[in-house]
């Protein structure tokens, strides 16, 4: 991610939320959006640092990681990935609730 220095962490949050809400693939975007909605305020600083780093990956290789799909698998580097393991749990739906992207 790019250098923030002075960077509040309500700030941080507020950008990121915008970021996951701000996608290019509407798939993408519901997933994060929702995600972000429901977990930026409990992630720990390290974790927002790592879902800061994620969000700086391709929209479909989000999309695909995140929904496990083995069209493309993990990457190494990610597979530890705490941030990445709550958004694949947060993709299952396992409340089958109806998800829409969250206003602005």
């Amino acid at each position: 991610p790019v250098p923030r220095h002075g960077e509040s962490i309500e700030q941080k949050r507020r950008r990121m939320l915008y970021q996951s809400r701000k996608r290019g693939i509407l798939e993408t975007e519901l997933l994060l959006s929702t995600f972000a909605k429901k977990n930026l305020d409990t992630l720990s600083a390290d974790e927002l640092h790592e879902y800061d780093k994620l969000l700086d990956e391709a929209d479909w290789d989000i999309y695909y990681w995140a929904t496990q799909n083995p069209k493309r698998p993990v990457p190494e580097r990610l597979q530890k990935s705490s941030v990445l393991n709550k958004i694949q749990q947060h993709t299952e739906n396992e409340g089958r609730e109806i998800l829409r992207v969250p206003d602005l």
